[in-house]
């Protein structure tokens, strides 16, 4: 090997080392980014179990107060036979 020769390898592996170097940095970023996005899918799933846990309860208090809500149809067809009667009522009774 000639000087010029072992000089151009030093080069070359200087260059090597540095693409090397940068290889293990975009490594790292990647490690990086991707351990960056699993917890936003981690807290997103926490998120979605939350938000079903709370709709399971809405519908359930959803459920309790349709069973306690007046029958309306039942209540005004009382109050329309109760209004018929009184008015037979008054009107025969006079």
């Amino acid at each position: 090997m000639t000087p010029p020769e072992s000089s151009a390898v030093a080069v070359e592996l200087a260059n090597l080392r540095g693409s090397f170097d940068r290889f293990g940095r975009d490594i790292g970023d990647i490690k990086t980014s991707c351990a960056v996005l699993v917890a936003r899918s981690d807290r997103t799933e926490q998120d979605v179990r939350d938000l079903r846990e709370e709709l399971d309860q809405v519908r359930a208090e959803l459920d309790g107060v349709k069973g306690r809500q007046w029958p309306l149809q039942s209540v005004a067809a009382l109050a329309s036979v109760t209004a018929i009667g009184l008015g037979v009522w008054q009107a025969v009774g006079r």
